[in-house]
């Protein structure tokens, strides 16, 4: 049960941010006040699906790591690495793209800062980074899940 509640929920915040990470492509293409009013609408729902999905995937590849025994096993040193990669996941986030998002959520739709394309992309590169480690930590989980599987 531990096992299929990592894969589903990690599954969904690795695919939740791939698309964030096609609409944040998508946008700069657009000027600093679209950028700024898709940011506003986005941050109003999308954190607390990021909470809602990121919280059980980090709660139970923690249950799985401190549960699975031995610990030299290639499904081990998977579900570690998966563990790992979704914290450095929360880490960016709670170090970069949470504060950017509520500094973003003060701008001025017809105004924003002079400096927004800067802070768009410290946010961008925060969140390539995040979702690449995202995605990482679930291709972790499927074959960790197959071994388990097997035995």
């Amino acid at each position: 049960m531990l096992r299929f509640v990592n894969m589903l929920f990690g599954g969904i915040y690795a695919g939740f941010l791939v698309a964030v990470f096609v609409i944040e492509l998508t946008l700069r293409g657009f000027d600093a006040s679209v950028y700024t009013q898709v940011q506003q609408v986005k941050h109003l729902r999308l954190n607390q699906l990021a909470i809602a999905t990121l919280t059980p995937t980090l709660a139970s590849g923690l249950l799985l790591v401190l549960l699975l025994r031995p610990l030299h096993t290639t499904g081990f040193v998977l579900t570690f690495m998966s563990l790992l990669c979704t914290a450095g996941a929360l880490v960016i986030t709670l170090r970069v793209n949470v504060p950017i998002n509520a500094d973003q959520m003060t701008w001025k739709v017809a105004a924003p800062p002079p400096n927004w394309a800067a802070i768009r992309d410290r946010w961008q590169l925060a969140h390539t980074i995040r979702t690449g480690l995202a995605v990482i930590g679930f291709c972790c989980q499927i074959p960790a899940a197959l071994m388990a599987q097997a035995t």
